[in-house]
C-alpha cells in the first residue's frame, strides 16, 4: 500500500544542517522535501510557490524572530504545519513559537528517529512538544503538588483536569492518558474540552504553552541539566 507523502520546506541558514536533513529524509517513503531557504523572506517564497504541507523551521534566523516567522508563514498558508527545529530549549522561545502558531518543538539532537515521529505526528494533525523542553517545569509541578501547592491560574482547573495538563506536556495520546489516569478516553476527551474552554485555547500545544508558564520555574530553582 501507498503512503501518501509530506510535502515539507526547510528553512534554516546553516546549510550543512540543510543538506543533513534533507539525505536522511529522503530515505523516509511519506516524506518529500520540496524545497529549502536560509532566511525566513526566502521561506514564505518558497511556501507561496510549492505549497507544502509543512515546514521544518529554526529559530534562529538572520532576518526574523520565531514568534514572526510563524506568524508571517501562517499569513501566506494558514493550513501550513509548521515543526520547529532548534538548539534553543528555553521555555520563553518554545512558548512564543507554539503561541504564534507552531504545531512542534523539537531540539537538534534529538534522535532521528524520534525527529521522523515528531515530523508524522505534526503533519497528522496533532502537536508534538519533545519531552526535554517541558521536563523542569514537570518535575515542578508534580514535587508542588505533593505540597499541594497550586498556582492561581491552575485553580480554574478541577483537581482532574490539573493531573491531565502534564501528561498532555510530556506527548501522551489521549488513549495513554486514559490507561494511566483509569478513566474511559470519552471522558479524557471531555476533560480536554473542558481544559480548553477554560484556558480559552483551541490546541494541545497552546494548553502545553500555558501549563509552561504558569508553572515557570525560576532560574535558580532550574537543575542544570538540561
Amino acid at each position: 500500500m501507498k503512503h501518501s507523502s509530506t510535502s515539507i520546506v526547510l528553512i534554516d541558514d546553516h546549510e550543512m544542517v540543510r543538506r543533513g536533513l534533507r539525505a536522511l529524509l529522503h530515505l523516509e517513503p511519506d516524506m518529500t522535501i520540496v524545497g529549502e531557504a536560509a532566511t525566513v523572506a526566502d521561506g514564505i517564497a518558497a511556501v507561496e510557490r510549492l505549497a507544502p504541507q509543512m515546514v521544518l523551521l529554526d529559530v534562529k534566523l538572520p532576518d526574523a524572530s520565531v514568534t514572526e516567522a510563524c506568524r508571517r508563514l501562517l499569513a501566506v498558508s494558514p493550513k501550513l504545519r509548521i515543526l520547529v527545529l532548534t538548539s534553543y530549549a528555553e521555555d520563553s522561545t518554545v512558548m512564543a513559537a507554539v503561541q504564534n502558531g507552531a504545531h512542534g518543538y523539537v531540539l537538534k539532537d534529538v534522535r532521528m528517529d524520534d525527529l521522523i515521529r515528531a515530523i508524522r505526528t505534526v503533519a497528522s494533525g496533532q502537536g508534538y512538544l519533545d519531552p526535554r523542553v517541558t521536563q523542569q517545569a514537570l518535575h515542578w509541578i508534580r514535587t508542588s503538588s505533593h505540597l499541594g501547592a497550586t498556582s492561581h491560574g491552575t485553580s480554574r482547573l478541577s483537581p482532574q483536569e490539573r493531573l491531565i495538563l502534564p501528561l498532555l506536556a510530556e506527548g501522551k495520546t489521549n488513549k495513554e492518558i486514559a490507561v494511566q489516569l483509569r478513566l474511559s478516553d470519552k471522558t479524557v476527551k471531555n476533560y480536554l474540552a473542558n481544559i480548553f474552554d477554560k484556558l480559552h485555547v483551541k490546541r494541545r500545544t497552546e494548553a502545553v504553552a500555558w501549563f509552561m508558564k504558569e508553572t515557570h520555574v525560576p532560574s535558580a530553582a532550574r537543575s542544570p541539566k538540561f
